[in-house]
Parts: C-alpha cells; sequence; structure tokens
C-alpha cells in the first residue's frame, strides 16, 4: 500500500471516508454489509478512516466503535466536532467551548477509544475567533482526549490563524476535477505548513464513477436532491461532462473513477483522498488506481475538461454556502 504523511502518521495514500455507511448518500447499508467493507478496507492496507459526530447523527461513530473495537490499533481514527444535531434534533453549527468538549466526550463513547487520533472542526463557528475553537481542542491534546488537530472547509487564512495556536496536522474539504477551490489558496498552505490536505467527495460525489445517471432515482433524503449541480439544466450539461470524462477514462484502460482518482494523486504528494463507498467491489476499483498511471497527456486532457469554468452550478446552496470559510472563484 502505497503511503502519505498525515501529521507523524503514515497513512493508506487512498483513505475510507465512512460517512455513507451511516448518512447522507442514497440508502445506508445494514450493519453487516457495513461490517464486512470496514473490515475488508482494513485487510487490503487502509489505515485512515474518517467519521465524524454527524454522520448518522452520532451512528456512523457508533458503527466503528461497535464493528472496529478490537482493530482500534489498525488504523488512524479521524472525527468531527463543531457539526452534530442539537437537542431539537436539528443539524447546527457550535463552537462554543463547552459543545466543542462535550461533542468530543461523546464522540469518545461512542467510538470506544480513549483517544481520537485526528480530531477536526467540522465547521468553523464564525460567532467565535478560529484561536478561541482550536485553543479548546489544544487543550484537549494536553489532556490526552486526542491526538491531533484538524479542521474542515476553512480557508488559507483561516489555516494560518489556527497554526498559530496549534499545529494542525490535516485539512480536508472538498476537492475534484470539479471542485478546484482549494487550488486558489489552500493547497499551497497546506503544502507550506506540514499540514494534509485531506480531499473529501474526490470523485464529485459519484459523477465521476460514470455511474449516477439519474437523479429522480435517488432516495428522497439523499443530499445531492438540494445540490445545484444535479438540478435541471445544470444536472444535463455536468452529465454530459461526465461522460466525456468516461470516453478518456475507457482510452486510457482504467475506470472513471480510477482516472480521477488518478488525477487527484498527481496534484501533490500531500493530498490524501478519502472516496466513500458502500460496496466491496468499488473499494477495490478504488485502490486499483494505484496501479494506474495515465499519460500526463490524459490528465491534461481531464484537467481541461472538468474544472472551475466548465461545471454548471455553485457546490452548494446558499444557505449552505452561509457555514463555509473556504475562498471561492
Amino acid at each position: 500500500m502505497q503511503k502519505r504523511q498525515l501529521g507523524p502518521y503514515q497513512v493508506s495514500a487512498i483513505s475510507l471516508g465512512c460517512m455513507n455507511l451511516s448518512h447522507a448518500y442514497g440508502t445506508p447499508p445494514d450493519e453487516d454489509t457495513a461490517a464486512k467493507v470496514l473490515h475488508h478496507a482494513l485487510d487490503l492496507g487502509i489505515n485512515h478512516l474518517d467519521s465524524a459526530a454527524l454522520y448518522g447523527f452520532g451512528k456512523n461513530e457508533e458503527l466503528l466503535g461497535r464493528v472496529l473495537k478490537d482493530r482500534r490499533d489498525e488504523f488512524v481514527l479521524a472525527s468531527k466536532c463543531g457539526l452534530f444535531r442539537n437537542a431539537e434534533g436539528k443539524r447546527e453549527v457550535d463552537g462554543r467551548p463547552e459543545t466543542i468538549r462535550r461533542v468530543t466526550e461523546e464522540s469518545l463513547q461512542r467510538l470506544r477509544t480513549d483517544v481520537i487520533d485526528l480530531h477536526y472542526l467540522h465547521r468553523w463557528d464564525k460567532r467565535f475567533p478560529i484561536e478561541e475553537s482550536v485553543g479548546v481542542m489544544a487543550d484537549m491534546v494536553k489532556e490526552g482526549k486526542i491526538k491531533h488537530i484538524g479542521l474542515c472547509e476553512v480557508s488559507a487564512e483561516t489555516l494560518r490563524k489556527a497554526h498559530a495556536v496549534h499545529p494542525i496536522a490535516a485539512l480536508q474539504t472538498e476537492y475534484s476535477l470539479w471542485t478546484r477551490e482549494p487550488e486558489i489558496a489552500v493547497i499551497d498552505a497546506c503544502h507550506e505548513l506540514g499540514t494534509a490536505f485531506v480531499a473529501f467527495s474526490p470523485l464529485a460525489r459519484g459523477v465521476l464513477t460514470g455511474k449516477l445517471r439519474d437523479i429522480a432515482s435517488l432516495p428522497e433524503k439523499d443530499i445531492r436532491h438540494n445540490m445545484p449541480r444535479f438540478q435541471g439544466e445544470n444536472w444535463e450539461h455536468n452529465l454530459q461532462l461526465a461522460d466525456r470524462f468516461a470516453a478518456i477514462a475507457e482510452e486510457a484502460g482504467c475506470t472513471p473513477a480510477q482516472l480521477a482518482l488518478a488525477w487527484m494523486l498527481h496534484q501533490g504528494d500531500h493530498i490524501i483522498p478519502i472516496p466513500g463507498t458502500t460496496k466491496i467491489d468499488h473499494l477495490e476499483e478504488d485502490l486499483g488506481t494505484l496501479d494506474v498511471h495515465p499519460s500526463p497527456e490524459i490528465l491534461a486532457r481531464v484537467d481541461k475538461l472538468i474544472n472551475q469554468d466548465t461545471v454548471a452550478g455553485p457546490r452548494y446552496g446558499a444557505k449552505t454556502q452561509e457555514e463555509i470559510d473556504t475562498e471561492m472563484f
């Protein structure tokens, strides 16, 4: 298994995002199926698993804690605080120090562990200085409850402010051929600071797998229904891009998913994609990327085909975008 640096850890160059085993995309699998995916991931050499308090409103952390309790020393465990289900059962961003502490303590219980290897601030609550939020997480590092701190969906400026308080081991945000905002500043800032860049949705929320065709067929609660790129004329345009991309992948002798991941791995050796899946064959396909070596000409063609100027629609709607601190084109 090829490895990349994340803080003091050498982690699998392609790691595993665990969200869709419990949350957001389609219908989550039953626990037996999810357990098989998780165990198979570890058996294949994936040693970095990404969860969050938000995913399934705690169910994802419970799943990892229950299923992998006997294999805890085999992987770097990442989770997140600052975005969770509140007392009314609704999704909430809350960066108050006492809330960060409480949510982290609850995560430790659900994960059945004494310490979280990498704990992210899932969203920066802009009511409070980032230095304050990172400060309370730094206190938890001193207390031995978390080992390393990460940030999600923040700008290069915010990263630098946070890093001045405590080293930031990883920054996680959406990145793929069709989401290029990290190229404005954050990827370079991570490289400068020695911070790993962890890329979620590296397959464009399924679009770059070549398997997603009919948005109407997705379950009612699938989050893609509310994303502008999957709606109306935007979707029709983006689907055409995906079809052209799939044709280039066939020419390159690999699957569309493998070409998308191979492109990302070429963007910097500090970049770690975390595709998610509910199926073992897709997991094996993703890892098969490590044996795929597209030519520079192929990589240049897909870079030109799918980018911020060719994709139709913003990645989030206006309400969700208010939570995000990343740079925008």
